[in-house]
């Protein structure tokens, strides 16, 4: 199958780290993210990984150049225009090998959920697409029906909400930025431009079978997108748990 890696991000939260590097080559146990997150897809036999790259794009260009891979990584470039994770799904479209699903994950993730159970799920249930969500605290919340349909998007700091199915009973999870598409679904997006890809999600939910994977509270996972988290997930890993 096929996968990408969203490294295009500014990293604003990791300052004054990403004032030198990319968030993708942010040090984690010694190794960039960027290293971890490919190995982690390679060590579930993806074929090939597109890299999106904005934010210093030279040294991550350079950083995969440099190294060996077992998959074949490749590169997309919105260094002229930053396109969000929709748009930079959509401007890849054209390097992933055809009529195979992706599986998407940030470069700013670390968990320990397995990826093979999580792809078995979404093929099982013949999803269009398959959401990793976890029961965490969050100022933003997708929320899912009895049968784990997504139906809704809710943020409970500004009080915003997104309701694209009606549904009696609604369970609210954080989605944790790991997600399966079959490539079908990306014609149905629009044009190149920058959006983000829970909005298309929440449209297309309407009319295709996008639902959650629940990982558990007992997984581990950690957005190291700030210097504290990072930290965080170093001792935990650390600590051997």
């Amino acid at each position: 199958m096929n996968a990408m890696i969203f490294a295009a991000g500014l990293g604003t939260r990791l300052k004054p780290l990403t004032n030198q590097l990319p968030k993708a080559l942010a040090p984690f146990q010694g190794k960039p993210l960027l290293w971890h997150a490919i190995r982690e897809l390679e060590g579930i036999g993806v074929e090939r990984i597109v890299v999106n790259v904005h934010h210093f794009s030279e040294k991550i260009i350079q950083y995969v150049q440099a190294n060996t891979w077992q998959s074949e990584v490749l590169i997309s470039d919105e260094s002229d225009l930053l396109l969000e994770t929709g748009g930079g799904l959509l401007k890849a479209q054209s390097l992933f090998i055809p009529n195979k699903p992706i599986i998407i994950r940030n470069v700013d993730i670390v968990t320990s959920t397995n990826l093979e159970s999580f792809i078995y799920s979404h093929r099982k249930n013949k999803n269009d697409a398959t959401l990793m969500v976890k029961s965490r605290n969050t100022s933003r919340y997708l929320c899912f029906n009895d049968e784990m349909q997504l139906c809704a998007w809710k943020n409970i700091k500004t009080n915003e909400q997104i309701e694209v199915i009606k549904a009696e009973n609604k369970v609210d999870l954080a989605f944790s930025g790991i997600h399966i598409i079959e490539p079908g679904l990306l014609n149905e997006m629009g044009e190149i431009r920058p959006f983000s890809i829970i909005e298309a999600y929440l449209k297309l939910a309407k009319n295709h079978q996008i639902k959650g994977y629940d990982v558990g509270k007992d997984q581990a996972w950690f957005d190291v997108g700030t210097i504290e988290k990072l930290e965080e997930a170093e001792q935990y890993y650390k600590s051997g748990k």
